[in-house]
């Protein structure tokens, strides 16, 4: 009896205590953030006073000094025939193809190389380890030829990673120079 007496009481504790919070997460922040006084030295930029038809400048005015070498640069920088440029750009875009794709078979090779090494290692393993007799007379033999395959593989490896890691910096290269590959 005395013990549905005291689970009664907490459970009404319980439910009394959330009564009392009942106010939402968005409620809360909307009065804290009504009750913050603005601040007049900053303006603080967020979804709610962003403006939406006006643009937001970082740099601010440009000067009116700097504007007539800029467009005397431009002019210089820029070439004079749009069909040269494309050209130009054409050219560049085939040399990093080239790059790429002379890179994508450097790792292919080293993948077969390390795929070979790996195949072999396996066939004589299984013609070591399927011969009992072959075990106990060639153990020595066998310990020296394991260290040297997993030598030759851990090489074979690195280099494979090496060579996916100058393939990833040669299309980033490529990316930097403003040329899309197309798989």
């Amino acid at each position: 009896m005395k013990r549905t007496i005291w689970m009664t009481i907490g459970a009404l504790l319980l439910l009394g205590v959330n009564l009392t919070s009942a106010q939402s997460l968005g409620d809360a922040a909307r009065s804290a953030r009504k009750g913050k006084l603005q601040q007049t030295s900053t303006h603080h930029y967020d979804n709610d006073n962003l403006p939406t038809t006006d643009k937001v400048s970082v740099v601010g005015p440009a000067s009116a000094t700097s504007d007539a070498p800029s467009a005397t640069t431009n002019a210089a920088v820029a070439p004079a025939d749009p069909k040269a440029a494309a050209a130009e750009r054409q050219q560049a875009a085939h040399e990093w193809k080239a790059k790429v794709d002379e890179q994508k078979k450097t790792v292919d090779s080293l993948n077969h190389e390390l795929d070979l090494v790996q195949r072999e290692y396996r066939l004589r393993a299984v013609a070591q380890y399927s011969d009992a007799g072959n075990r106990l007379r060639n153990s020595a033999q066998w310990d020296k030829d394991e260290a040297d395959f997993k030598k030759q593989l851990a090489d074979k490896q690195k280099a494979v990673d090496d060579a996916k890691h100058d393939l990833e910096n040669v299309q980033e290269q490529a990316r930097k120079a403003g040329i899309k590959e197309r798989e």
